[in-house]
Order: structure tokens, then C-alpha cells, then sequence
């Protein structure tokens, strides 16, 4: 009887390593499909409000044309601003990841910074992937409702 419980117990315990294992090794499938250089080609949201994403000052049309390098293995990247029609010039280094295979958070990370230190980030949800294309969605307050805005990104590389 003693045995009996004790494979019980054993056994329960390696069906939960077996799941978690499961999750992760989907998340990571998740990461994989973003490796690689994309870029912003649309973004949408209701065009009666000005929408400066990610507090950068810049507004969301400077975001169209704008270079993500996503490197899955480290959950770090960069996007950068083209200043494009008079819109800023930079090179924002992140850490990223994807939760649940439908959410992508990241965290803006200056050079020499820590980014356990960094507490702020934004969420996005990660809709309509593809090999190719990926879209994220960003629910902004604003003066007690939500904006949502679109941004769809096309691969430009591995």
C-alpha cells in the first residue's frame, strides 16, 4: 500500500514536469517564429487622438517603416526610428518575451542597464502570426477608455 502511494505521488509529480515542459517548449516555439529583422508596415487606431507609443514623443505614424531585431535566445532586440518626414532618429535597445504564446511584453533597456531593474514595459497581444507577418495590439487608456492600436509587421530577414 505504502508503494502504491508513493508511485502515485511519483507519478503525479512527472506528469506535472511533463506539462510545464510542454509550456515551455511552446512558448519557446513562439519566440522562435519572431527571430529575425521585421518591420512595421501599418499602424492603425482611431485617428481622431494623437498616439505617441511607448513614450518615445514620437507620433504613430513615425512607427511606419521602423526596424525590429528580435533575438529569441537572449529575449532582447532593438527597434529603430528611420526620421523619416520628420519624425526622430534612434535605436531603442528591449527585452521581450511572449507569455502564453498570445502576449508580447517588453521593456525598454538603455546601454549598461540591468533590465531586472527596469519596471516599466508595455503589453501587447500578439494576434494573426505568421511565418512572415505578426500582428500586435495595444490597449491605451485615455480619459476613462481605451484606445486600441495596431501595429502589423512584415519580415524583413532572419
Amino acid at each position: 500500500m505504502k508503494n502504491l502511494i508513493i508511485a502515485g505521488i511519483v507519478g503525479a509529480a512527472l506528469s506535472v514536469s511533463c506539462s510545464t515542459a510542454k509550456v515551455a517548449q511552446d512558448n519557446r516555439a513562439e519566440f522562435l517564429k519572431l527571430k529575425g529583422d521585421w518591420q512595421i508596415t501599418q499602424v492603425t487606431h482611431d485617428q481622431s487622438f494623437q498616439v505617441k507609443p511607448f513614450d518615445d514623443g514620437a507620433d504613430s505614424k513615425c512607427f511606419v517603416g521602423s526596424t525590429w531585431h528580435l533575438v529569441p535566445n537572449n529575449y532582447s532586440g532593438t527597434y529603430s526610428l528611420n526620421g523619416s518626414e520628420g519624425c526622430p532618429t534612434f535605436t531603442q535597445p528591449i527585452k521581450f518575451e511572449v507569455v502564453n504564446g498570445s502576449t508580447f511584453q517588453f521593456k525598454k533597456v538603455d546601454d549598461g542597464q540591468k533590465a531586472k531593474s527596469v519596471n516599466a514595459g508595455y503589453t501587447l497581444n500578439l494576434v494573426d502570426q505568421m511565418d512572415n507577418a505578426f500582428t500586435l495590439e495595444q490597449n491605451v487608456p485615455f480619459e476613462g477608455s481605451t484606445i486600441k492600436v495596431v501595429y502589423q509587421f512584415q519580415k524583413v530577414s532572419n
